[in-house]
């Protein structure tokens, strides 16, 4: 399970309304429990670094920005929770292009923005084996 607060929930939505028609990205960084379960504490927005006649459809975070992250959440006693994006006039369900990007462990947060409003924001985490995503629940907190 995946904890966020209402007004970081708030936030993604924003973002994929303001990327759109692009999608938006960004990482997100928190704590986990003694049981897995992961708060999310800080959003951190990304540069969609996909080339721009690409970005209504993928997005890429660079290297040098997850490791700024990584510093960051290390130097805060935080850790990176996961990864969101938005899909701009798709479904919050990760696609095939997703899964063969994605790694096991980290949550993937997806805003559907349709027509440029954000509709569902799902949470997913790639299995073991990388087969498939697996639905994470995402609990809102006030």
């Amino acid at each position: 399970m995946i904890r966020i607060a209402r007004q970081l929930h708030r936030n993604l939505r924003a973002e994929g309304e303001t990327a759109y028609p692009d999608e938006c990205c960004g990482i997100m960084l928190g704590t986990v429990d003694a049981e897995g379960t992961r708060s999310v504490t800080e959003l951190h927005p990304m540069l969609n670094a996909r080339e721009s006649g690409e970005r209504y459809h993928r997005f890429r975070i660079e290297a040098d920005d997850i490791l700024r992250a990584e510093r960051l959440a290390t130097g805060n006693g935080l850790e990176i929770i996961g990864f969101y994006h938005s899909h701009p006039d798709n479904p919050a369900v990760p696609s095939d292009y997703d899964r063969e990007h994605a790694l096991p462990w980290y949550a993937y947060v997806i805003v559907a923005v349709e027509q440029g409003r954000a509709r569902r924001v799902r949470c997913w985490q790639l299995a073991e084996d990388r087969s498939r995503f697996l639905r994470e629940r995402m609990h809102t907190l006030a």
